[in-house]
């Protein structure tokens, strides 16, 4: 797909995610044992042929650019086309957050303007999906569309954001002819259950007047004031192709917390890592280590972890040592955590290099799990 190039717009810093992004960009958080929130992302579009990557960078995002480095491990170190990082542009009024992906995109014109790929797939980096994109792109060529939004169903009990969020939702009503017809944003009781999924694909010339038009007459929204008035108007051929797999947005803890979760289930594991590959910056461990004291169950452990405790529905990232008498449920224990001598955690989220200290005791809800942010011995 040499025709396609990808614009990863990273939201900027939302306070529903509370510690987790007090250091760094929300793309940029550690899931699932060994991977940030952005590999998934960056591994769709290189799965599906795309080798030109621009990644829109807000505050926060140095642990963002330590993760992904040139783009060796997803292949987009290439001398043509590769992996672009686009940091904001500073100033006493700009404090390196955009107000939308508008001015985002405007303020990367020259990025899209050296670009000669015809087609653009612009996506968010706060979301879990293994898939490709080829099929849409094919669907996107045969039908002559100017826009494919990519959308899945959803029913309102699996939505678990928060309106005190700043990311946008949008949800698509689609005719018999795959043509969308109507667009509600924020909806407080949404009318459609198709979710936009915050990926679309659009001509790159197309994007970009349609960015500038928008700028000079002061809209701010993509979503509102850009997409929903065409798919009204029906001005342009806006389309929608549907996505049936494993989806999962991550803007609320809330959210991180259950997709972690969600892996113990060996059928969600499966759907995530088994079709095509994840790819993630690699780091050398020795296998992890079990003492005849641990006692593991439903769990994923990384390697470098020493186990000497009771651990049970968690996920251990790279390096965790849980010490002898220690009990954990349901937690999400991250990089070089050391959980002491009978400490008794359930329900915790801890960031990286935490450490409790011998017989503390912290027991959290499932709808409002404890965090606890990086470096902080308690």
């Amino acid at each position: 797909m040499n025709d396609v190039m990808g614009i990863i717009y990273t939201s900027k810093d939302d306070l529903t995610m509370r510690e987790l992004t007090s250091q760094r960009a929300v793309a940029a958080i550690p899931v699932a044992g060994r991977y940030r929130i952005i590999d998934f992302t960056l591994s769709n579009l290189v799965n599906s042929g795309v080798r030109k990557v621009g990644i829109i960078a807000q505050k926060n995002y140095h642990s963002l650019m330590d993760h992904i480095g040139s783009g060796k491990e997803w292949d987009l170190h290439t001398r043509n086309n590769g992996l672009f990082m686009l940091p904001p542009f500073l100033t006493r009024e700009n404090g390196g957050e955009y107000s939308g992906v508008l001015e985002a995109l405007r303020a990367n014109f020259d990025f899209m303007r050296r670009s000669q790929q015809k087609y653009v797939i612009l996506t968010n980096s706060d979301y879990i999906m293994n898939a490709s994109f080829e099929p849409m792109i094919r669907q996107h060529e045969e039908t002559g569309a100017d826009i494919t939004l990519m959308y899945k169903k959803v029913a309102s009990s699996d939505m678990d954001y928060s309106r005190a969020s700043y990311n946008s939702h949008a949800f698509i009503d689609i005719d018999d002819t795959n043509i969308v017809r109507d667009m509600e944003v924020n909806p407080n009781a949404a009318t459609y259950d198709n979710l936009f999924m915050e990926i679309m694909l659009i001509k790159r010339t197309l994007l970009m007047h349609l960015v500038d038009q928008a700028i000079s007459h002061g809209a701010k929204s993509l979503n509102e004031e850009v997409l929903r008035p065409f798919i009204l108007s029906g001005a342009l051929k806006v389309m929608g192709y549907q996505m049936d797999c494993y989806y999962r947005r991550i803007e609320t803890i809330l959210s991180y917390f259950n997709f972690n979760l969600d892996l113990l289930n060996y059928d969600v594991r499966k759907e995530l890592f088994n079709s095509t590959p994840v790819y993630t910056k690699t780091r050398d461990e020795v296998p992890a280590i079990y003492r005849e004291s641990a006692q593991v169950k439903n769990s994923l452990v990384a390697d470098g972890c020493v186990i000497e405790g009771n651990v049970e529905n968690s996920i251990l990232f790279r390096g965790v040592h849980v010490a002898r008498g220690a009990n954990l449920k349901n937690c999400i224990i991250m990089q070089d955590g050391y959980i002491e001598e009978f400490v008794e955690l359930e329900n915790v989220i801890l960031d990286k290099d935490v450490t409790v200290r011998s017989h503390g005791r912290m027991i959290g809800q499932k709808q409002y799990p404890i965090v606890i942010g990086k470096g902080v011995t308690l």
